[in-house]
């Protein structure tokens, strides 16, 4: 049983190097055979333990040679530099999977899967996110710049609207399908174009998701 109670709602963005849809959210192989990805993050509300997270972002650049279950990855996690100590700290509690039910969260199975994490950098965070509208904007000065963007037809430019549902997800219930473009620099140099995109609503807490 794990001692600490924490609980997260809010908004995410996400980018990886993967084919639209994402072969990996159903136990596939990545497109590419490896693992390239930039996330954003809005916590409209949540605390760990008393510790209240309101308001807050975060934000992280992950990058894994192979598939993830393979291991051997890197992450640089970013938290809001309007945290203070108490919220630094609870925030990459639960960034590194702790005080969390093993395999109950993607923080938790991301970080079980790392050999290297980077030293986190508290700084601004420029995010915004319309999860129904599927659009997103995320900018830290001197290490992201990534848009998100809904998928278009090829023939009609139409805005195509598709979803993906995960009864025994560790992340969402949901997610609106995209695309986006990340860039960053700094530890992990990544540059992804027109690729993967996933907007959902999170519901998390110690146990998994909050349903």
């Amino acid at each position: 049983m794990v001692d600490i109670q924490w609980t997260l709602h809010g908004r995410e963005f996400a980018n990886c190097n993967c084919a639209y849809g994402c072969p990996c959210q159903f136990n596939a192989l990545p497109t590419h055979g490896h693992c390239s990805a930039v996330v954003g993050m809005q916590i409209d509300t949540g605390h760990h333990g008393d510790t209240s997270l309101d308001g807050l972002r975060i934000a992280g650049v992950f990058s894994w040679p192979g598939p993830i279950h393979l291991g051997n990855g890197q992450a640089f996690p970013i938290v809001d530099q309007r945290a203070d100590d108490a919220q630094r700290g609870a925030i990459l509690r639960i960034m590194s999977g702790q005080d969390t039910k093993p395999g109950a969260t993607m923080f938790n199975v991301f970080a079980s899967m790392l050999s290297k994490v980077h030293d986190p950098v508290f700084t601004d965070i420029d995010f915004e996110v319309d999860v129904k509208a599927r659009r997103a904007r995320l900018k830290v000065a001197g290490y992201i710049d990534q848009r998100g963007e809904p998928i278009v037809n090829p023939v009609t430019g139409a805005e195509y609207r598709g979803a993906i549902v995960l009864d025994g997800g560790f992340e969402y219930t949901r997610a609106e399908m995209g695309r986006g473009w990340s860039k960053t620099q700094g530890p992990i140099a990544l540059e992804l174009a027109d690729s993967y995109g996933q907007f959902a609503d999170l519901h998390l807490c110690q146990d998994g998701i909050i349903r």
